[in-house]
Formats: structure tokens, C-alpha cells, sequence
């Protein structure tokens, strides 16, 4: 690989944007103004552009600069974790499992199904949250040991992924206390004369719901849909409308959001699913994972 500039060039040329000014930076790393200056005009050389200007008292960065600047917060980053990286590799050996998780995917429930691992010793778990075919070219990739979902994944003849299910869990209405009160008489016809919070079509469960409203002649008074779980129980909690959430992690549900059960939402189940590149799974902690049961 050929590098054609100086990585310590690049280290200072970082400061001086951060700081917001040479002289600021040369401060910070307890070195000459002149020094620093010549630092960055020697990377400016390499690249062939200008990366900063001046604006004021102090300096901007170029359309150059800016591209410049966010390639070297990754690389910096990267390198000031290092040695922490380093240090954990030698002192412990490290269970690690990275999960991609799909947005759609409640949180509560993907801390519980996570549960069954984030208990062992010396675990490093590290989580994304993503769509889910983000994720799954993720994990084709190798970039991912595991993605959460609750839909299967789709077929596709280029990629071979192989979903295993976790189980399923029973569908509920809730909602606040006074919400509730307004709308027990009469549940669950009851549902037509109360603003309701649902779940985007981007989720699988919601195809389940429209139709169930469908079956019972519901005509539901949609205030709010949204794709975030968290954030529709967060509307719901204050008020803002009935919402559907799992049966599974009620006691958690209604300890967190101080919300009340309403009733059942008969017939609809939402599901979930591991989707690896194997079928037979050799990680230990996914296979943990799969032996849990909802």
C-alpha cells in the first residue's frame, strides 16, 4: 500500500480543526505555532488542496477539509481506542458476540431475548440497530454473528441466511390509566372512538393488525405511527393513544411506562428470529440464544 502523506502531518491537521485555530492547537500539543503551521501545509502539499481558510479570527474548513476532517475523526478514533483494545485482549479472554438488530424489532424484547447471554463472564456484546437488509448484507459480510428480526429473511439466491425462529408472543392493547378507564366498556369496539398509536407498515406485525381491525369492523383513529418501538410506547404512556405492544414483556411494559393492560388483541402473535449464515449454528451464544423458549 502506498501512502503518500504523513500520518503525524494528518494528527495535527485534526487538532487545529477540533481546536478551531493554529494557535489554539499549538497549545494543546505544547508545540510551536510555527511548527504546527508547517505541519499542516506540508499535508496540504500531499494532498494537492487546501483544507482550511481563514474565517474571522480563526479558520474553517474547505469543502477539502471537511472530507478530510471526518476521514481522520474515524482513523483517530480508531486509534485512540487501541490501546484499550489491546489491553483487554491480554488480561482476559473475551466472549464476544456482535448482533444486528432490526429496527422494527421492540427493544424490550431484544433485551429479552438477549438476556439468556448478557450474564456470562468477560461477554463483550456489542449491538447495531439497522434495517434489515442492511443488516443482513452485514452479516453476509461477517461483519455481524447474528441479526434479531421479526420477520425471516427474505429469499435471496445470491446470499445464503438461514432463520431460526425464537418463538412468538400474543399481542396487546395498552395504555395509560385514564385512557384505559375510557375505553374498557365496550373493549374492543371500544377502539373505534379512541386515538390510537401503531406501528409503521415497516413492521411485520402490523399487516396482522389492520387485519384484525378489519375482522371486527374497527375503523381505528390512527394519531401516530411510528417505527421506533420505544417511541410509541413513550406517546402512549403520556396519553397520546392506545397502543399494541407484546404480551412477553408486560411486567417490564408496565413497569417502565406506568401503563395498564386493556385487553387482548385475540389472534395476533408477533414473532421472532435469529437469521445466521449457518444452519446448524456453531457460535455458543447464539446457540444459547435458540434454546431459550417465549
Amino acid at each position: 500500500m502506498s501512502i503518500h502523506f504523513n500520518y503525524k502531518h494528518l494528527y495535527y491537521f485534526w487538532v487545529v480543526a477540533k481546536e478551531g485555530g493554529i494557535s489554539r492547537a499549538a497549545e494543546k500539543l505544547d508545540m510551536a505555532v510555527q511548527t504546527v503551521s508547517a505541519q499542516v501545509r506540508e499535508l496540504e502539499k500531499s494532498l494537492g488542496c487546501s483544507l482550511l481558510k481563514p474565517a474571522g479570527r480563526g479558520l474553517v474548513l474547505t469543502e477539502a477539509g471537511i472530507v478530510a476532517m471526518k476521514q481522520a475523526d474515524q482513523i483517530f478514533q480508531l486509534g485512540e481506542a487501541l490501546p484499550g483494545r489491546v489491553r483487554d485482549a491480554v488480561s482476559a479472554p473475551m466472549v464476544r458476540l456482535t448482533v444486528g438488530i432490526c429496527d422494527s424489532l421492540p427493544k424490550m424484547v431484544a433485551h429479552r431475548l438477549l438476556l439468556p447471554i448478557i450474564k456470562i463472564k468477560n461477554l463483550k456484546l456489542t449491538c447495531y440497530e439497522g434495517q434489515l437488509d442492511d443488516l443482513l448484507g452485514d452479516l453476509a459480510l461477517h461483519r455481524l454473528d447474528v441479526v434479531l428480526s421479526d420477520r425471516p429473511a427474505p429469499v435471496n439466491p445470491n446470499i445464503k441466511l438461514y432463520s431460526h425462529g425464537l418463538g412468538a408472543t400474543d399481542i396487546a392493547w395498552y395504555g395509560n390509566a385514564q385512557m384505559v378507564k375510557s375505553t374498557q366498556k365496550n373493549f374492543p369496539q371500544s377502539l373505534s372512538s379512541v386515538p390510537m398509536l401503531l406501528p409503521t407498515a415497516h413492521t411485520a406485525v402490523r399487516d396482522r393488525l389492520d387485519q384484525w381491525f378489519e375482522q371486527r369492523g374497527i375503523t381505528p383513529h390512527i394519531v401516530g405511527e411510528f417505527e421506533d418501538s420505544a417511541l410509541l410506547k413513550t406517546f402512549g404512556a403520556n396519553g397520546m393513544g392506545i397502543f399494541p405492544a407484546a404480551e412477553w414483556v408486560h411486567e417490564d411494559l408496565t413497569a417502565h411506562y406506568a401503563v395498564q393492560r386493556l385487553g387482548a388483541c385475540e389472534g395476533v402473535r408477533e414473532h421472532f428470529f435469529a437469521i445466521g449464515t449457518e444452519r446448524k449454528v456453531h457460535h455458543p451464544l447464539v446457540q444459547q440464544l435458540l434454546l431459550q423458549k417465549l
